[in-house]
């Protein structure tokens, strides 16, 4: 069976040289089969390479099939192992960094919420020098009162 690529896909289709295709799961993934008029068939490879391109989900590879304009086919889920599916460290690092992402906006947003309520606060100001001068009196009483126990 050959390869083919993305866009020898979207030429073969637009020319009418696609007779057929089948979403075929295979291990933990699924791949993208193609019938071709000329009766040789082919599977759908990455660009740079005539290793098959493999969907973990198959609503992504409908979806590249339905933007080509193949919106026909076939589905065969009968060597489809959902335990095999490899985890790809590239989704893992992007998964993380969204959640990081969420976790910033979340503090944000929090962050936010406690400035605006400090505005809002009736009570009238406090000097920074008179907070500071009670902060160390309070401090200072703690290490004399520390200072008795020992």
């Amino acid at each position: 069976m050959h390869s083919m690529t993305l866009e020898q896909l979207r030429v073969a289709s637009n020319s009418g040289g696609v007779s057929g295709v089948t979403l075929k799961g295979q291990g933990g993934a699924f791949l993208v089969q193609i019938d071709t008029r000329s009766g040789s068939g082919a599977v759908l490879s990455k660009a740079r390479s005539s290793e098959p391109r493999r969907f973990g989900n198959p609503i992504a590879a409908l979806s590249l099939l339905r933007d080509l304009g193949i919106t026909v086919g076939q589905f065969d889920a009968s060597d489809w192992n959902p335990d095999e599916k490899v985890v790809n460290s590239r989704d893992d690092a992007r998964a993380q960094v969204l959640r990081e992402a969420h976790e910033a906006g979340a503090y944000v947003k929090w962050l936010a919420s406690e400035i605006q309520e400090s505005i809002d606060d009736p009570r009238p100001s406090v000097p920074h020098d008179e907070v500071m001068s009670r902060m160390d009196a309070r401090i200072a009483g703690h290490k004399t009162a520390g200072g008795k126990r020992a």
